[in-house]
């Protein structure tokens, strides 16, 4: 890989998108790139992501500008369909995904970071949907993710005016969870990461999908996603585990051990 960089620690697996020189920025060849980090995730031993961006001034600048200058309308339309089909891969994605967003999150790199479950970020950070100045539309998830996760009032004054917000502001709105000083981001990220490695991993799994799915249909279908999700828990070591072990300590706290969850 020559702009994505992947390594593990512990349960957590850090995903690096490295081309400082440009800002980070997302052509072609990142998303192959990412496309491709992904597909080769340990699922079993690897349980929560950390996406990030290398430096301290830009987590992801957005798409490149110099690369999409001369597309044609079909050029365009299968560039937005490939960081779009990442984009999907990263939100659907089994294990729990976490954004330390470390300065710039414009374009495509505000969609990338919604595209991920949870967003932290630096107090350098600045979130933006800058196309309409462009003269074009966000096209890697913008105009539907930003509304989902403001409203669709803050997206479409966001969207509309071109504006960027800084962290403060992308607190207030919950487009992020909590705002860092840049040197201790990476430390909250991988901790946090790690909290959520310690958990039963199948049971944040379907977490995670009740989550995404429910969103995208009525309540009523939503918790029947849920119950099923719940009782396939059932069927898991994990779930005798821990609720083996709160009964432990329920009942005798000298009892009391610390759970290795399995993916089974």
């Amino acid at each position: 890989m020559e702009f994505v960089l992947y390594e593990v620690k512990d349960a957590v697996g850090i995903i690096t998108i490295s081309r400082e020189k440009a800002l980070n920025a997302l052509n072609s060849q990142v998303l192959e790139e990412l496309d491709a980090v992904l597909d080769a995730v340990d699922l079993e031993s690897v349980r929560c992501l950390i996406l990030t961006g290398a430096g301290q001034k830009s987590f992801v600048a957005g798409a490149d500008i110099g690369e999409m200058s001369t597309l044609s309308k079909a050029e365009g339309e299968a560039f937005g369909k490939k960081g779009n089909d990442v984009f999907l891969k990263l939100e659907s994605f089994p294990i729990p995904v976490i954004a330390a967003v470390n300065g710039f999150a414009l374009g495509g790199g505000c969609e990338i970071s919604m595209s991920c479950d949870i967003r932290i970020c630096s107090e350098n950070a600045l979130f933006g949907q800058p196309e309409a100045g462009l003269g074009i539309t966000p096209g890697f998830g913008g105009t539907q993710r930003l509304a989902r996760l403001v409203g669709a009032g803050m997206a479409k004054q966001m969207i509309y005016t071109a504006r960027n917000i800084d962290a403060n502001e992308a607190l207030r709105i919950g487009l992020v969870n909590a705002v860092y000083p840049q040197e201790e981001l990476m430390a909250a990220a991988e901790k946090m990461a790690a909290g959520i490695a310690k958990q039963a991993p199948i049971a944040v799994r379907n977490c995670k999908k009740a989550i995404n799915e429910g969103l995208q249909v009525s309540i009523s279908e939503g918790v029947a996603i849920e119950e099923k999700l719940f009782g396939d828990c059932f069927a898991t070591e994990d779930q005798r585990a821990g609720m083996g072990n709160f009964l432990k300590k329920k009942d005798d706290p000298t009892k009391v051990k610390v759970v290795a969850f399995q993916n089974k």
